[in-house]
């Protein structure tokens, strides 16, 4: 059996704007800094048996954060990438051309926006990589990753509907996330957004 935990990077330099941050590659505020070192004070206890993380280097930073406290080297995965957003990446809600932004709230899978990667393919995507950390590692695995891919593969594993995906996960905190025991290939949920904390 292993444990996942995977978390959302810190915060970062548009979050205060509420901008669509996906293959951008934004920089970590101080706060978003802070919380990498909360979440690493927490994982120097939590007898990891590895960390894997996104390219993007707000997740590689905070993953690296965790690797000073624990001695573990990240595995960097393209597979857990955000999903990427397209036309409509950097933007705000309110930014975005209102028809686009009006059928995508209707469904944001049928709607995706427009440029950008289809939900179904970051699933997947997200899903392989969660996959292959299992298959790498037994005990408990920490995943520094991205709100958007991780709401659609929570979805996936537990059989909602992906275009529920931004009603059903509203909210994933920075360096908070889903904690997923996997046995035999089953994904069950065990905690969201838990604070990870020493």
């Amino acid at each position: 059996m292993t444990e996942l935990i995977v978390v959302r990077h810190g915060e970062t330099l548009w979050h205060k704007d509420n901008r669509y941050a996906g293959r951008s590659d934004v920089a970590l505020t101080e706060r978003g800094r802070e919380q990498a070192a909360e979440l690493a004070g927490w994982a120097e206890g939590a007898d990891l048996a590895a960390v894997h993380c996104s390219t993007l280097s707000r997740a590689v930073i905070t993953a690296e954060a965790v690797s000073g406290r624990t001695g573990l080297t990240p595995v960097v995965d393209a597979r857990l990438l955000e999903l990427d957003f397209g036309d409509c990446d950097g933007l705000t809600a309110a930014e975005m051309p209102a028809d686009v932004r009006e059928r995508f709230e209707a469904d944001p899978v049928a709607n995706h926006l427009p440029g950008g990667e289809h939900p179904e393919a970051a699933a997947k995507r997200f899903l392989d990589g969660l996959t292959a950390a299992v298959k790498e590692h037994d005990g408990r695995v920490l995943v520094v990753a991205h709100s958007t891919a991780l709401r659609l593969a929570l979805c996936e594993v537990l059989g909602i509907p992906l275009a529920r995906y931004r009603r059903a996960f509203p909210v994933i905190a920075n360096c908070r996330g889903a904690r997923l025991r996997v046995r035999d290939g089953e994904f069950s949920l065990l905690s969201l957004n838990e604070r990870l904390a020493a």
